[in-house]
């Protein structure tokens, strides 16, 4: 089989996956846990970063790219997600669920690879990272890095295929980072089950304090996201708060919300389409979308 056969291959399996269990499963079962780790598991697409070969750009193009001011949030977050990841997979110790966390860790360390090879070839320059942090609460770094990719896909698969349609990034450039979006689609899908399945865990008093610490959690990313805390930080833990939010306008796309919201909406729901039906998907960004939606033209 040629090269360009076993990728065309990789990608369609990383993109359609059914479980192997027949009939209904039961949320928060040990059926639920083998679909959703074994979903992430299957799908793993094993491209190298070394050997991804970016596209050479015409000079607009080039500008258009290495002026983006979203290289240094976008290499910032991958490098605090896999550290959150890997501080909360040394507490599990169920066999596949670790292995599936290890390999969601594993993918953000590569994203973060990926991004360093791309901002190497094309010159762009990063400010120096900060030194990150392991959390205090391995639980608590790992469902803000899962409640952040969820609102950040939703933004970001609607932005990417925006700046696609109107030619803002080129095919070749899209069709060689592709692999990378599709992946948090995978990701997001593992954490909304993840989070179900955990919470039939947890007996009624835990699962009290723990309903605490998500609405914690989205109090910080609220905050985050609405810029309360915008300048605060100089060592770049608050550089991504708005970009999910102010995305458009910093690609320089001319989108009117509600065109975006479409947009995002249906992304999402074209992305997660060729994963089992019985897999839950994340719900809170679509509901939010399409209530906002309602007072829009």
């Amino acid at each position: 089989m040629s090269s360009d056969a076993s990728t065309v291959d990789a990608d369609y399996a990383m993109r359609h996956w059914l479980g192997e269990d027949p009939g209904q499963i039961e949320i928060g079962s040990e059926a639920h846990k083998r679909l959703f780790c074994r979903m992430l598991l299957d799908t793993h697409n094993p491209y190298k970063p070394a050997v991804i070969v970016w596209p050479k750009l015409d000079p607009e193009a080039l500008q258009r790219v290495t002026s983006l001011p979203i290289w240094d949030i976008a290499v910032q977050t991958e490098g605090r997600a896999q550290l959150r990841v890997s501080a909360y997979t040394a507490l599990v110790n169920d066999p596949l669920l670790r292995e599936a966390l290890v390999m969601d860790g594993g993918e953000e360390a590569r994203h973060k690879v990926v991004l360093g090879k791309l901002v190497e070839f094309y010159g762009i320059s990063l400010a120096p990272e900060p030194a990150y942090q392991m959390p205090k609460d391995p639980e608590w770094g790992w469902l803000v890095t899962g409640y952040s990719e969820c609102v950040d896909s939703f933004f970001g698969f609607g932005l990417f295929e925006a700046a696609r349609r109107t030619g803002y990034f080129p095919d070749e450039l899209v069709e060689t980072f592709e692999p990378v979006m599709q992946e948090e689609t995978r990701h997001i899908l593992f954490f909304a089950n993840w989070i179900a399945w955990y919470r039939r865990q947890l007996p009624w008093w835990r699962r009290l304090a723990f309903e605490l610490k998500v609405v914690r959690v989205w109090t910080f990313l609220i905050w985050e996201r609405i810029g309360i805390a915008r300048g605060l930080d100089h060592n770049g833990e608050m550089q991504d708060a708005n970009f999910a939010l102010t995305g458009s306008q910093q690609i320089g796309l001319d989108l009117k919300l509600s065109e975006l919201l479409d947009l995002c909406l249906a992304e999402d729901e074209r992305r997660a389409a060729g994963y089992d039906k019985r897999l839950l998907r994340p719900t809170f960004m679509p509901r939010m979308a399409r209530l906002v939606r309602r007072f829009m033209r």
